[in-house]
């Protein structure tokens, strides 16, 4: 979604592109870390193998599998988007098709977020502790953000088709 500091407010000059690249970047660093730390966790007795593909973990593997689908696509995302910008190895129409993807990579952190244990205990879900509470204002952020992008989205007009005029179709045919 474009942005223009003519039409819209605020009326200043704001590269939302860069800001954009760098949340993603910082997203990513954060993916990245927040299963490294496990490591050093003695008592969760987290491999490395375990934080790559989690669905043998020794806590919560199937939850941890979800935060782990959602960073492997967080990952091929940003990656896709590198090589886009770089090289321009891909087409605009199918970097934007990849780049949908975070549409599906959202509600597997959200599931991730929502279930899993901070305390890697294995204890029921508490809704109303405050790391929760947290996760769920970010979905409900988030999810409020998505429902206008999506609408703004659905007001814009469809793409042009460009076509050869009538004339030129009919003087190619004589």
């Amino acid at each position: 979604m474009k942005y223009n500091p003519v039409r819209r407010w605020p009326h200043r000059r704001i590269n939302t592109v860069r800001l954009h690249n760098w949340t993603g970047y910082t997203a990513l660093a954060a993916s990245f870390l927040h299963p490294v730390i496990l490591l050093f966790v003695t008592s969760a007795k987290f491999r490395v193998v375990d934080l790559l593909w989690p669905l043998e973990a020794p806590k919560q593997p199937i939850v941890n599998t979800f935060g782990a689908l959602a960073f492997w696509l967080l990952l091929f995302v940003v990656t896709t988007s590198i090589l886009w910008q770089e090289r321009r190895a891909l087409s605009r129409r199918m970097w934007k098709r990849l780049h949908l993807l975070t549409y599906a990579l959202f509600p597997l952190y959200a599931i991730h977020g929502l279930l899993t244990d901070p305390a890697l205990k294995d204890q029921p879900l508490d809704p109303l502790d405050g790391e929760k509470l947290f996760v769920e204002l970010c979905i409900v952020c988030v999810a409020v953000a998505m429902g206008f992008r999506i609408r703004h989205q659905l007001r814009q007009p469809p793409p042009r088709i460009h076509r050869p005029k009538a004339d030129k179709i009919f003087s190619l045919t004589n």
